[in-house]
């Protein structure tokens, strides 16, 4: 259900709030940037990747979709933000728009709903499109670690996967990310 309604926004001429950043350095499928602090509205999964990332949107888009204490409805924005595969848990994160402020959010209709700021600040991240399988992600932590290994750069935060693409984009045309803060 929540898909369908990201899928009509797109397809009526939508464009989704994305976080601003400031392009440092760009190479092929890897970039440099630096970020904005970014409101997020997340929720703890306590499956693998493969069995969290339905419920955890649910989540999330039940909450955007008016199921809060205000019955607002919250714009939609790219990416959906989650922690690596390969635990036994999984963090799912909307971006919230610079609309609100964390003092502003309308308060979740569930305690499974928690907001925080992720400072990514500087970061390096690379770019992937097809499906962000759990295989694919760790192909692209590995490609990003070389990267950041050549270049002497400091890693200073978790690794983090970021989907913008609703489930019917077509593999191909996907657009996805490993992001990871550095010094």
């Amino acid at each position: 259900m929540a898909f369908t309604f990201i899928l009509a926004g797109i397809l009526k001429g939508e464009e989704l709030y994305e976080p601003d950043y400031k392009l440092i350095n760009s190479n092929d499928d890897i970039e440099i940037r630096e970020y904005s602090d970014i409101i997020l509205a997340s929720t703890r999964i306590d499956r693998s990747y493969e069995e969290a990332t339905s419920p955890g949107f649910r989540i999330l888009a039940n909450y955007i979709f008016g199921n809060n204490n205000t019955r607002e409805k919250i714009p939609m924005t790219a990416p959906v933000i989650t922690t690596m595969p390969g635990k036994e848990y999984i963090n799912m994160s909307f971006v919230m728009s610079t609309d609100y402020t964390m003092q502003s959010l309308p308060k979740p209709n569930t305690d499974k709903i928690k907001f925080h700021t992720l400072k990514l600040g500087k970061a390096v991240v690379i770019k992937f499109g097809m499906w962000a399988t759990p295989q694919r992600i760790k192909k692209m932590k590995h490609k990003l670690e070389e990267y950041i290994n050549k270049n002497n750069l400091e890693v200073i935060s978790d690794y983090y996967v970021a989907q913008y693409n609703s489930p019917w984009v077509m593999p191909p045309f996907r657009r996805n990310e490993v992001i990871v803060s550095i010094k």
